[in-house]
């Protein structure tokens, strides 16, 4: 099985199952990957969406037979395989449920670009980060929106020119990583922050992320400022926002719990 999916509570783990390749990116697991938020999509009952890989790495990036094949392809077919992958990252990024990247070992190229497109990153403090596609003569172009995003743009013009390795401690320091736990303690750790997400109200979660993605990058206007305060009176307005102050008020659960 190419993508192990596991149900944890709230949360389907999608465990990249492709260990003697360290999870690259083959077509076969872009399929799998498509497929599996496609299920999560429609399945109420998932709330929340964990990341993760089998064997020593997260993901090793793209699948260098692949690369090398896709070097004799046509401009045009050259083009369609890079999009595949693109869409999914913003897929990732775009998508209704919070996705939480749990990296244990390396992620690399492509793969690094998984961890930026999650909404949540929590990692191991022996995982690594690297942007290697300088120094095969590739470019790490379809990633690059997420880390600019992810990391900042100071901070991604340096790993994407050197090609250096990025330590999981530091890139917490950098904000790149929002938690780094022990080895040992990395489950309990995606475990707790699933928990806070599938205590939200998921409408609010799905409109939260949207309105992420409108301000992430927008410029301060009176037009943003309009967008922002039609977003909260829309929410206000909605079932979930009742239901949840009036639980406030009464000191009871919210139904979504």
């Amino acid at each position: 099985m190419i993508l192990d999916i596991q149900s944890r509570g709230r949360a389907a783990w999608l465990w990249m199952n492709r260990p003697e390749a360290r999870n690259a990116l083959s077509d076969e697991l872009l399929t799998a990957l498509e497929t599996a938020l496609d299920v999560a999509e429609k399945d109420p009952s998932i709330r929340v969406l964990v990341l993760g890989g089998r064997g020593p790495a997260f993901c090793a990036g793209g699948d260098l037979a692949k690369m090398e094949k896709a070097a004799k392809m046509t401009k045009a077919r050259s083009r369609r395989e890079a999009s595949r992958f693109a869409k999914l990252l913003y897929r990732m990024h775009a998508f209704a449920k919070p996705i939480v990247a749990r990296v244990h070992g390396p992620a690399f190229a492509g793969g690094m670009g998984l961890v930026a497109a999650c909404d949540l990153v929590v990692a191991s403090d022996a995982a690594e980060f690297a942007l290697p596609e300088v120094r095969l003569g590739l470019v790490p172009a379809m990633i690059s929106p997420y880390l600019v995003r992810a990391m900042g743009a100071a901070q991604a013009r340096r790993y994407m020119l050197t090609g250096e390795r990025l330590a999981a401690p530091q890139a917490a320091r950098l904000g790149f990583v929002h938690e780094c736990v022990p080895a040992a303690e990395l489950d309990v750790a995606v475990d707790r922050i699933c928990g806070r997400l599938a205590q939200a109200a998921p409408g609010a979660i799905a409109r939260t992320k949207k309105l992420l993605l409108s301000v992430e990058a927008a410029p301060l206007s009176s037009a943003l400022l309009a967008e922002t305060a039609a977003a909260l009176a829309e929410a206000r307005a909605g079932a979930e926002a009742r239901e949840g102050i009036r639980s406030f008020l009464e000191k009871r659960k919210p139904s979504w719990q």
